[in-house]
């Protein structure tokens, strides 16, 4: 066995002197020697295929290694004992600090000035250093109650979008990649109408605010609009499906159905022709709106630009110009002449055509990917969602920064929120669905199992304000729609 030279052990003697000094580890050299060669003594007994002198040299990194570890041991257990000088000085002073407190973040105080900013100063950091863990054990009283009312099955594609009327009678209207476009009747889920009018991918449906025409836009590149009459049928009682908590837990399998084609509605009346056939675009017309009195019609485009039409004439009024990638998304104000317009190049774009002599845009910049749906809320608001998994809501007055921001653990498809309750409804890539308030409070999650829920990727949700027993409704990559009916108690809302 090599034996090491005087020169070279005394200079490592050395070293591991000077480096046990740093660390404040008290150990002799003739003892950190002796671990030295009976390490080394065992590296030599192994069979290795490296150098001896590289085994040293990892030897004596490993040993640094261990040192260091030692030395956080030591400086833990003289922190342990600061701690417990601490706890007997309030116990002294007369206070306790009593491990059932500490489960619950709180100091039992008493007394002087100086002894209650020390008792304030351990609650700080206790809470800080615990406040994740708490919040997860935090009981709730009232709890938001999702019960799965209907399920809307017919398409033999994925369902991409979806939409309620804003007039009598209400259906849901459903746009899907199998080219067609679909009317539900919400009490039943019996197929009422079935629009095969386009040559591609049906990726938007949106309905006219006072009359009874939709709005569809397709991968044909064109953008359709038909009237449509329909007549509800006789509601039938609801299947026994019992209330559920929203916060369902259970780990669900990925089984889906048989991927075979999903029978069609076999007495479902069908429109072929379009009223109005929309053409300008030079790539996929991935969305549409109406405007504010249902004269003009907004289209998004993936040719980078989004168009305003007239109704009346199909004429091109506007082409807006200026996104750096495709569109995935338009929206329109509720009752103001405002489009919001959202990219692949992680921004949206609000357009203002209030004044008719002018149009001016706003850029909202606050997303790291692309942003999927930008919406707007009856006040002052646009909510957007992204694919780097965050909801951020904006106030049109100052859009310099979120007011409020939603951090998840999926990407975020097309968003709604609801008129009335203003709740957002998240549809997620990863199948589930997430109820949030405005100010960014979580206040549910749609049940999902194997029986009830979707079992591919959520892409859109809906939300109906008539007081139908569905008011919300999400539709996804398994070809389905379904309708919730989701209650929110007041407590919850008033957080």
């Amino acid at each position: 066995m090599p034996v090491e030279s005087g020169s070279s052990a005394a200079a490592r003697q050395a070293k591991q002197k000077r480096k046990s000094h740093s660390l404040s580890i008290r150990r002799t050299n003739s003892t950190e020697q002796d671990r030295s060669g009976l390490q080394r003594d065992l590296l030599e007994g192994q069979d290795s295929k490296l150098p001896l002198s590289l085994r040293s040299n990892l030897l004596d990194l490993f040993s640094q290694i261990e040192r260091e570890f030692e030395n956080l041991y030591i400086e833990n257990l003289e922190l342990r004992r600061e701690i417990e000088t601490l706890n007997d000085r309030l116990a002294a002073e007369g206070q306790t600090f009593e491990g059932a407190d500490l489960a619950k973040g709180a100091l039992k105080t008493k007394a002087s000035h100086s002894t209650s900013q020390l008792s304030q100063k351990l609650k700080t950091t206790y809470k800080a250093s615990t406040s994740k863990i708490v919040s997860s054990f935090k009981a709730t009283t009232s709890r938001a109650v999702c019960q799965l009312v209907r399920e809307y099955v017919g398409h033999r594609d994925g369902i991409w979008d979806l939409g309620v009327t804003r007039t009598q009678p209400v259906v849901l209207g459903t746009a899907s990649a199998d080219h067609s476009a679909m009317l539900w009747s919400i009490e039943t889920g019996k197929c009422l109408l079935k629009y095969m009018g386009h040559q591609g991918s049906v990726n938007s449906i949106k309905f006219h605010p006072t009359e009874q025409m939709a709005l569809t836009a397709s991968g044909d590149q064109t953008a359709h609009i038909w009237r449509y009459m329909v007549q509800l049928p006789t509601p039938q009682p609801v299947a026994d499906i019992s209330q559920m908590p929203c916060e369902d837990d259970v780990d669900f399998s990925d089984k889906d159905e048989a991927d075979g084609e999903a029978e069609g509605p076999n007495d479902c009346p069908s429109i072929r022709v379009a009223t109005t056939t929309l053409r300008s675009h030079q790539g996929v017309v991935i969305a549409a709106d109406w405007l504010v009195g249902g004269k003009q019609v907004v289209t998004a485009s993936w040719d980078r630009a989004a168009n305003l039409y007239d109704v009346e004439t199909s004429e091109l009024v506007h082409s807006l110009t200026g996104h750096d990638q495709e569109l995935t998304h338009c929206c329109t104000h509720p009752t103001q002449r405002l489009v919001v317009t959202s990219s692949r190049d992680t921004t949206f774009r609000l357009w203002d055509f209030r004044d008719p002599s002018i149009h001016s845009v706003n850029v909202f910049q606050g997303h790291t990917d692309t942003v999927t749906s930008a919406v707007f809320t009856v006040g002052d608001n646009v909510v957007s969602g992204s694919d780097d998994r965050t909801v951020k809501v904006w106030d049109l007055k100052n859009m310099r920064s979120p007011i409020a921001t939603i951090r998840t653990d999926s990407a975020v498809n097309r968003i709604s929120v609801s008129v009335n309750q203003k709740i957002i409804a998240l549809p997620h890539d990863n199948r589930q669905v997430r109820l949030f308030d405005m100010s960014g409070v979580r206040l549910a999650r749609l049940p999902r199992s194997n029986r009830q829920g979707h079992r591919r990727m959520v892409c859109c949700s809906a939300w109906c304000e008539d007081n139908t027993t569905c008011n919300l409704f999400t539709c996804g990559f398994d070809r389905q729609a379904i309708g919730w009916n989701i209650n929110i108690p007041a407590l919850l809302q008033e957080k």
